[in-house]
């Protein structure tokens, strides 16, 4: 062949060798693409479904399942294949909200905005719903006129803003031998809270302290 043909010949197969290289290079690219894109299909389907064990898309494992559509209309029964390309045209997802019905009922929907405006309206909930603290206030048998009026007006103000209030009468020594001086100041500290307070748990020895619970007077 000579020198020339020789070289034609390993050019030619260099070329080939390199197409054959740069083929697998690419196919192997477009194969972990695609895996990429497959894992992450999963994941998000996982992700979602396992917020309120709601399934979604290819989580989804009937084989028939009644559509509800995007406006509510009735589809009826069909292929989980073809409910799927349905919500696929759509750029929509696929919702198994019932799957405890024969079949389960799947509607197609924004999920993700579902979510989303579902996380907000329990946001809102949590944030209007007003959290009672119980606040205490501590007397003893011998408290003065001048502290007592002051440990009521304390009282009034957690009462008003809606709280409870543990207002406990400590015993020491031979007190413990008169309880009904403890129950006296209690139903005095009572009275001076009726405005705003109701008994929530009647007077109650609790070691050496006599405990009573004031609940804040529901608004008429």
């Amino acid at each position: 062949m000579g020198l020339f043909g020789t070289a034609w010949v390993n050019t030619d197969k260099m070329k080939r060798v390199a197409f054959a290289f740069l083929f697998c290079v690419l196919v192997r690219r477009l194969f972990l693409g695609l895996r990429f894109v497959y894992y992450l299909g999963i994941w998000r389907c996982l992700t979602i479904s396992n917020n309120k064990e709601l399934l979604i898309n290819e989580s989804i494992r009937e084989k028939e399942v009644r559509v509800v559509d995007a406006d509510g209309s009735q589809l009826g029964i069909l292929p989980l294949k073809e409910a799927l390309n349905i919500a696929a045209s759509k750029n929509l997802d696929l919702v198994d909200i019932a799957p405890q019905a024969k079949p389960p009922v799947c509607r197609i929907m924004d999920y993700g905005k579902y979510r989303y405006e579902q996380a907000k309206r329990e946001k809102e909930a949590r944030k209007n719903q007003k959290t009672i603290e119980i606040k205490e206030v501590r007397m003893s048998l011998n408290i003065d006129t001048h502290d007592f009026n002051t440990k009521v007006n304390a009282a009034k103000k957690f009462l008003s803003a809606g709280n409870k209030v543990k207002v406990s009468v400590r015993y020491r020594g031979r007190e413990l031998a008169h309880p009904e001086l403890g129950r006296g100041l209690l139903e005095r500290f009572k009275d001076d809270c009726s405005e705003v307070g109701v008994v929530d748990k009647q007077p109650k020895m609790e070691g050496r302290s006599l405990v009573m619970f004031i609940a804040s007077k529901p608004v008429k």
